[in-house]
C-alpha cells in the first residue's frame, strides 16, 4: 500500500479512518454529554454534587487508565475484539445507570467504570492506532485530525439530542437512548478488525518488543513534555464538561443555553480538529500546541472579565471549540514522530492517561469548590496557571525521532 492511488479512487486506508470517525463520534458523543446529567440525578436521587463529581472524576480516571491496557491489547492482537468489548460495556454501562444511581458507589460503578472503561475501548489511542499503521506517514496527521472531528461532532449532535430527551421523558430514559446508540459501534468493529499493515510500516518501525520501546520512551525528556500538556488539556476539559452546565445555571440562565454551549464546543471543534490535523503536516507541532495551551487560558481570562449572558457563553464555546480535542492529532502525531506506528496505541494511551488525571482532578475538584465556595471562581484561575505552563512545558519538545533500543543490543 502505497500514496500513489488514482485520484479518482478512494486510497485504501480511507475505509478506516470513517470507520474510526464513527465509533469516535458515538463513544465520544456520549462521554462528553454526561455532564448535562449532573442536575437531574442529584435532583431525582438527592445524591450532592460532589458525589456526583466524584463518580464522574472517577469515570474520567478510568477512561484514561484503560487506554494503555486496551491499547497494549490491540497492539499485539487487534483491535477488533477491543472494539466490540468496549461497545458491550458502553451499552450496559448506560443500560444499567439508571437502576444503580440511587446511591453513590452504584453511580460510581455505572458512569465512573462500565460506561467510561467501554468509552475508552472505543477511543483516541485504540482508534488513531488502528488506523495509523495503514496510512502513509505523510497522512498519518491528517487522518487523525478526521478521526478526532468525529470526536467533536458527536458531541455537537447528542448534546442537544441528550437534553430534548431529559426534558421530555426524565433523566433515565435519556441514558437508555445513549444505551441504543452505542449499538452502533459494534459493527463498525469490523473494518477495523486487522491488526498487521507491514506495505505502510517502514523499515525502521522493525519491531524491537513493546518492553523495549516503552523502556525508550520512558528515558525520553519530549515524551513527559508531552504527558504535562496533555495532564492540563485533561484538567481543563474534564472541568468543563461536568460543571460548565452547573455554571450556566448559577447565572440564572436556562438549560438550553447548557445544550447549546456543549454543541457549539463540539461543532466547532469539529473546524479545529481538522486544522490541527491538516496544519500538523506543514508546521511543528509543538508549537500549534503551545498555542491552543495559551489561547485557553487567554479565553477564560476574557470570559471571567465578560458580563455571563448566553451570547457570552456561545462565544466562549465556540472559541473554547476551536481547541478542545484539537490537541489530540498534533500529541499523537508527536508520539508517532518519535516512536513510530508499531506502538502508538500504548504508547499514546499513556499520554491519554496522564491526561485523565489531570480530567479526574478538574471534575472532582470543580464539585469539591462548588460545595466549598458556592461557586468555580478558583477553579477558573487555577486553569488559566495550567494552560500557561502546558504551554511553556512544549516547547522543549524536539520532533527529530528517537530509535528504539534493537532487541538484540547488549546491556550497558
Amino acid at each position: 500500500m502505497n500514496d500513489t492511488t488514482p485520484q479518482t479512487a478512494m486510497p485504501r486506508y480511507w475505509p478506516l479512518v470513517i470507520a474510526a470517525t464513527a465509533t469516535l463520534l458515538v463513544t465520544m458523543g456520549i462521554r462528553q454529554s454526561l455532564g448535562l446529567f449532573v442536575r437531574p440525578i442529584g435532583a431525582d436521587t438527592g445524591l450532592g454534587i460532589a458525589q456526583i463529581s466524584l463518580a464522574l472524576a472517577v469515570g474520567q480516571f478510568v477512561w484514561g487508565a484503560v487506554q494503555p491496557l486496551f491499547g497494549a491489547l490491540a497492539d499485539q492482537r487487534g483491535p477488533g475484539r477491543v472494539l466490540v468489548a468496549g461497545g458491550l460495556l458502553l451499552v450496559v454501562g448506560t443500560a444499567l445507570t439508571p437502576w444503580l444511581a440511587s446511591s453513590p458507589m452504584g453511580l460510581m460503578f455505572g458512569l465512573g467504570v462500565l460506561v467510561a472503561a467501554g468509552a475508552g475501548a472505543g477511543s483516541f489511542s485504540i482508534l488513531i492506532g488502528a488506523t495509523a499503521r495503514h496510512v502513509p506517514l505523510q497522512k498519518r496527521s491528517m487522518a487523525a485530525g478526521v478521526i478526532n472531528a468525529g470526536g467533536s461532532l458527536g458531541q455537537f449532535l447528542f448534546a442537544p439530542f441528550v437534553q430534548a430527551m431529559i426534558a421530555a421523558f426524565g433523566w433515565a430514559a435519556a441514558m437508555w437512548a445513549l444505551a441504543v446508540s452505542a449499538l452502533a459501534t459494534l459493527p463498525l468493529a469490523w473494518p477495523l478488525r486487522r491488526r498487521e499493515a507491514p506495505a505502510v510500516v517502514q523499515a525502521a518501525d522493525k519491531d524491537s518488543g513493546l518492553r523495549a520501546q516503552l523502556a525508550v520512551a520512558v528515558r525520553d525528556r519530549s515524551y513527559w513534555c508531552l504527558h504535562i500538556g496533555f495532564f492540563t488539556c485533561g484538567f481543563h476539559i474534564a472541568f468543563l464538561v461536568t460543571h460548565l452546565p452547573t455554571e450556566i445555571a448559577l447565572c440564572g440562565l436556562p438549560d438550553s443555553v447548557s445544550a447549546m454551549s456543549l454543541a457549539l464546543i463540539g461543532l466547532f471543534n469539529v473546524a479545529g480538529s481538522l486544522a490541527a490535523g491538516w496544519l500538523g503536516g506543514r508546521y511543528r507541532m509543538k508549537h500549534l500546541l503551545a498555542l491552543m495551551y495559551a489561547s485557553r487560558a487567554a479565553m477564560v481570562a476574557i470570559y471571567l472579565a465578560s458580563p455571563p449572558t448566553p451570547i457570552v457563553f456561545y462565544a466562549f464555546a465556540a472559541g473554547l471549540g476551536l481547541t478542545w480535542l484539537a490537541t489530540v492529532p498534533p500529541t499523537a502525531g508527536l508520539v508517532g514522530k518519535l516512536f513510530g506506528p508499531r506502538y502508538l496505541g500504548t504508547l499514546f494511551g499513556l499520554t491519554l492517561l496522564s491526561h485523565q488525571i489531570g480530567g479526574f482532578a478538574g471534575a472532582w475538584l470543580g464539585g469539591l469548590a462548588m460545595e466549598r465556595f458556592g461557586d468555580y471562581t478558583w477553579m477558573w484561575y487555577a486553569d488559566i496557571v495550567l494552560a500557561l505552563l502546558a504551554a511553556a512545558a512544549n516547547l522543549p519538545i524536539r520532533e527529530a525521532r528517537v530509535m528504539p533500543v534493537p532487541a538484540s543490543a547488549p546491556a550497558r
